[in-house]
């Protein structure tokens, strides 16, 4: 047997057959993979002008928010052209396997057995199928939003059926299986906002206190550069609470979605300016000491 193997007969019949399958059978080969490649970019390419119309549409109605449209449908355009990809891969995966001379059926009827196998074997994986799938219909977050996911808060870097995918502050990247998610809260869906508590003496005005603050929020809803970043003036709640050294004032900015801290934080700003020139006081926690068994306080008398 091992002696027929190495026989020049031998050699020259199989060399005849691969040239056979070879013109018969290379050129098809060749053509589907030019075919698969072709086929991925038409996709790509019509993923990206489906983004386009969209959008477009979506600028042009005054239904939508352009920011809530472009979020969606990034969100479903990237599902849909993963489908897309998987499906123009099996088809090219069945088709050279059936050209190589391979009978397709057994094999789809063998996945089809293990893929039910799995399935009983896998039920976390299609708890967070179906979960994903759910958060794509109900519009519950999209790509491009701040979140907090099970008690984690960073942007949405992309959603997928299984998982969802989020960067924090620290640039640290989470991956939540979407079946795990325990609590979903979206910080930028439609609006944001920055809840403002500001502290200020017991002795000032609380009535001057709160005219300046809305002062300071007229003349930032009406700068150039925020009066597209305010969706409306500043929103002053009152007096809120006593705390220990200040009393505390409440009051809100409204916000395009993910605006909300940078204008917190020019608000802060430009208040502490305008109450400095107002010598309005910001507190802070003062400390007395006592020294000596009559708990007398302690006097500094400095001398110069």
């Amino acid at each position: 047997m091992m002696q027929e193997i190495f026989t020049q007969d031998f050699w020259n019949e199989l060399f005849r057959r691969l040239i056979e399958w070879s013109v018969g059978n290379l050129p098809m080969i060749l053509l589907l993979i030019v075919l698969l490649f072709v086929s991925l970019k038409i996709i790509k390419i019509l993923i990206r002008r489906l983004k386009k119309i969209l959008i477009r549409h979506a600028t042009k109605s005054p239904k939508y928010n352009t920011i809530e449209a472009s979020k969606r449908i990034n969100t479903l355009l990237g599902i849909l052209s993963g489908l897309g990809k998987i499906i123009v891969w099996l088809v090219f995966l069945m088709t050279i396997l059936k050209k190589i001379g391979l009978d397709i059926g057994p094999i789809l009827a063998g996945a089809g057995i293990v893929g039910l196998a799995i399935g009983f074997g896998a039920q976390e994986l299609v708890r967070d199928v179906i979960s994903g799938f759910f958060v794509l219909l109900e519009n519950q977050v999209r790509s491009g939003d701040y979140a907090i996911i099970n008690g984690t808060i960073g942007l949405i870097e992309s959603i997928e059926l299984r998982t969802i995918t989020l960067r924090d502050f620290s640039g640290v990247v989470h991956v939540f299986q979407n079946g795990k998610i325990n609590s979903l809260a979206n910080m930028t869906k439609e609006w944001s906002a920055t809840i403002l508590e500001i502290g200020v003496a017991y002795k000032e005005d609380i009535d001057n206190v709160i005219q300046t603050m809305k002062e300071v929020g007229e003349s930032m809803f009406n700068d150039a550069n925020y009066k597209d970043k305010l969706l409306e003036t500043i929103e002053i709640y009152g007096l809120d609470k006593f705390a220990d050294s200040a009393v505390v004032i409440r009051a809100r900015l409204k916000t395009i979605p993910g605006e909300q801290w940078a204008a917190g934080r020019e608000y802060r700003k430009r208040l502490k300016k305008v109450f400095d020139k107002k010598g309005i006081e910001i507190p802070f926690p003062h400390t007395t000491v006592y020294w000596g068994e009559k708990i007398n306080p302690l006097e500094l008398n400095i001398k110069k």
